[in-house]
């Protein structure tokens, strides 16, 4: 019995630690996405919760970039894994992909900034694998004639990609942009003329 209630409390003490955990993060997307240069007490005040709290969760402020960017890995890959697990051809995958990644662009625009930082390296290699499948889904449209050759596939991919978080931060400017302005964009960038761009897009359920 008293081993069952130890359990019981070890486990409601991790369901807590990791709701915590959680908590910082979801904060800490939005407090950097409104400044991306916020420190750790920035954001412990506006997940209520004590610096001490945080540092306990994440030693350090690359702690807290490594693990928002992992986050953020895991979530854009797997909707990449989905969408790219079909014969369809490239352009069609594409325009998939960017409507599905649109919310989670508005949600981790902020790695855009951060890239170009302090913590550039280290947030290219977690998003190595990412960097790797866009890559080969836009070499295979480029093999298949519907993208163009005017950069290699590994910077086309890059650039067109970056495109859709960039629409996405000027979005909350106060700009009228959506899902499509970003699909259409980053075609176009791929080397799709605009009429078949728009054409895509706008066959997507």
């Amino acid at each position: 019995m008293c081993n069952n209630v130890m359990v019981q409390i070890e486990s409601a003490r991790s369901r807590s630690l990791n709701d915590t955990r959680k908590r910082i993060l979801d904060v800490a997307v939005e407090v950097l996405g409104q400044n991306p240069d916020a420190g750790m007490g920035d954001v412990a005040a506006a997940a209520g919760v004590v610096r001490r709290t945080v540092y306990g969760h994440f030693p350090t402020r690359s702690d807290l970039i490594r693990s928002l960017t992992q986050q953020a890995v895991n979530e854009v890959a797997a909707v990449l894994d989905e969408v790219n697990a079909s014969d369809r051809a490239a352009e069609t995958v594409w325009v998939d992909f960017i409507a599905r990644l649109w919310p989670l662009a508005h949600r981790y625009r902020v790695l855009l900034a951060l890239r170009r930082g302090e913590y550039g390296e280290e947030i290219h290699a977690l998003l190595g694998p990412v960097d790797k499948t866009l890559a080969d889904l836009v070499q295979k449209g480029q093999d298949s004639e519907v993208f163009g050759r005017h950069l290699p596939a590994q910077v086309l991919s890059q650039i067109a990609y970056a495109a859709v978080f960039a629409i996405a931060d000027n979005n909350l400017s106060g700009e009228n942009l959506s899902a499509r302005a970003a699909a259409i964009t980053s075609l176009l960038i791929l080397g799709v003329p605009e009429a078949r761009a728009r054409a895509l897009v706008d066959t997507q359920p």
